[in-house]
């Protein structure tokens, strides 16, 4: 335990730190998707992809509701873009380049090295493929990489298929805030997770095993289930 003059326990010491910069909008590329930049000329791809849901039910936790038109579409990434607090890209099919999603960096404190990835939307395009794992494991690699010390995962607490994919992924649950938000005219507690810098060679390793591509099969399948890789480390 650390202990200052007074023989009071403290922190570990940060010596070296130093505030981590602020992550900028650029392209990063995967195997299984690429993260692009949210522009408006996305809309178009986006709607078509989300439209492919037969109702709204993957809509219920978030914030917005689901776009259904053109219109619609383009002030919900209007919105994200031009948000200072956000940076948001666009998921997009390695094969196609159409963008099937859309991911966020979100409440960035650089001073003290830590960010959320929030606003999660997937489409119906990115259900059953890697895409969504390697999306935030892109995420993951460039906010480390740029030294932050912290990445935050949260979600309302009902929301049990968003939890189950932050641990699957290697976060750790930490709690829940109790009627922390109001949304769309209803309560919602909120659970948070998060991934830290030591814990992130782990979580890298295993999920950068089961993205390889030698893990996949010619029809996508994949060979081995996330968790052997983890169980390995």
């Amino acid at each position: 335990m650390n202990t200052n003059k007074y023989g009071q326990p403290v922190g570990f010491p940060l010596s070296d730190w130093q505030p981590a910069p602020f992550p900028t909008r650029t392209p990063i590329s995967g195997h299984h998707c690429n993260l692009l930049p949210l522009e408006i000329s996305h809309c178009d791809d986006l709607l078509e992809a989300f439209s492919r849901a037969p109702d709204d039910r993957d809509w219920t936790w978030l914030g917005a509701g689901r776009p259904n038109c053109l219109q619609e579409m383009q002030l919900w990434v209007e919105n994200k873009i031009n948000d200072p607090g956000l940076v948001a890209w666009a998921v997009a099919e390695i094969n196609s380049g159409l963008a099937v999603g859309v991911v966020c960096f979100s409440n960035i404190d650089v001073v003290n090295g830590a960010l959320e990835i929030g606003h999660v939307t997937w489409s119906p395009k990115m259900q059953r493929t890697a895409m969504g794992t390697e999306a935030i494991f892109l995420l993951l690699k460039k906010a480390f990489s740029l030294g932050y010390r912290r990445v935050a995962w949260r979600c309302d607490s009902l929301n049990l298929a968003s939890r189950n994919a932050a641990e699957r992924l290697g976060f750790t649950f930490e709690g829940r805030f109790r009627q922390a938000m109001t949304r769309k005219q209803r309560n919602r507690d909120t659970d948070w997770l998060s991934i830290i810098d030591i814990e992130w060679p782990i979580v890298e390793s295993s999920l950068s095993g089961w993205l390889s591509p030698g893990n996949f099969k010619a029809s996508g399948e994949q060979k081995r289930k996330l968790k052997s890789f983890r169980s390995n480390q």
